[in-house]
């Protein structure tokens, strides 16, 4: 098949394009590379400013690549908002891409509207980016993102674009929940794709110190939780300076990133969140062990009923002190966790076979 993968997110269609290469179909991948993350691509539709003369070199580029993404089986979108224009100009550009190619999937990987509409209609999760229990999250970015999708022209184009699209692919428990509320039957969960890594080698215990990172998005600090973390960090070093190290890093390229992550032994990622997402997988293929979203409904999603690698944490900073605490007071375990992560990656999220999943869809969508 002849697959366009359109937009990105931390990796996702690049890493998703080479399974689906290695199972004999082309890919092209089409993206701004998440901008300062600089994600691999085959055409970068990079964007440099908004202002008059970035906005014409981008609508040139734009324009010039519109006819290469012609005759494609498959169109898959990383988003409703799938290119760096504003809402009201992408209707026509699906559009486009609705005439001249075959089967069009949305990824419901991010935010957009359902994910906001569902969230705050259903009040679906004990916590998450909206609410947490009845109290609902004031911070400027869930505030601001309300009011992007809620009601807004780009609310609409995601509406427009799930009610036309042939299927929509959840990678998350929580966005498979909320799409499920309206699209039931035409969204599928898929698990995340991450590249298994050769020769990670588990050491054995050998004692102290517990080695503990975090990446930072300045912007995305209080949403994401980011700043539960780092509290919960100072709090440990100050409690147990010889037994932890702590690094961390703040809006770095992908490639630095993962060489300031490696030889870590403990990732802090996502507070609000039920599951791993791509950052948090990334680190787990490499035998680090991540503090975050590891509740039963990951597991049960994904049919696992023995493997439990990740230590789940309450957004609460108490409770992630706690957390930190048991690992710095019984580092003996962070071997077989570092291992479980690695059996877990291999297990649900080995590239090539979510490559198979989407294959099987993308087939499905053709008979």
């Amino acid at each position: 098949m002849k697959i366009l993968l359109l937009g990105e997110y931390s990796n996702l269609h690049a890493t998703l394009a080479d399974g689906l290469r290695r199972l004999g179909h082309h890919v092209l991948v089409v993206s701004d590379g998440t901008n300062i993350y600089n994600y691999q691509r085959d055409i970068s539709l990079y964007r440099t400013g908004t202002g008059p003369w970035p906005t014409t070199k981008f609508i040139a580029k734009l324009l010039y690549t519109l006819p290469k993404l012609r005759g494609f089986d498959i169109v898959q979108l990383i988003n409703p908002d799938f290119i760096a224009l504003k809402a009201e100009r992408q209707f026509g550009i699906y559009d486009y891409l609705r005439r001249h190619n075959g089967k069009m999937v949305l990824g419901a990987f991010g935010n957009d509207y359902q994910w906001v509409h569902s969230g705050l209609r259903d009040r679906l999760f004990r916590y998450g980016d909206f609410y947490v229990g009845n109290q609902m999250r004031t911070n400027a970015y869930s505030l601001r993102v309300i009011k992007e999708w809620k009601d807004s022209i780009k609310g609409k184009l995601s509406q427009y674009i799930a009610d036309d699209c042939d299927a929509i692919v959840s990678c998350l428990y929580e966005y498979q929940v909320c799409y499920e509320q309206d699209y039931r039957g035409k969204v599928s969960f898929i698990p995340l794709p991450i590249k298994p890594k050769d020769n990670v080698h588990i050491a054995p215990y050998k004692g102290l110190p517990v080695r503990f990172f975090l990446g930072i998005k300045r912007s995305l600090m209080e949403y994401k939780g980011t700043d539960i973390f780092y509290r919960a960090l100072q709090r440990i070093k100050a409690q147990y300076p010889q037994n932890c190290e702590i690094t961390i890093v703040e809006d770095i390229p992908f490639v630095e990133y993962i060489k300031r992550m490696l030889h870590q032994d403990v990732i802090l990622d996502q507070a609000y969140s039920y599951t791993p997402a791509m950052n948090a997988l990334e680190a787990m293929s490499h035998g680090i062990i991540c503090v975050g979203g590891g509740e039963e409904e990951n597991y049960e999603i994904l049919g696992e009923q023995d493997l439990r690698p990740i230590i789940n944490i309450l957004p609460d900073e108490d409770d992630v002190v706690r957390a930190l605490e048991q690992l710095v007071l019984h580092p003996e375990q962070i071997p077989l966790l570092k291992q479980q992560s690695i059996d877990y990656i291999l297990k649900h999220h080995h590239y090539v076979d979510v490559a198979r999943k989407y294959e099987a869809l993308y087939q499905s969508l053709a008979v």
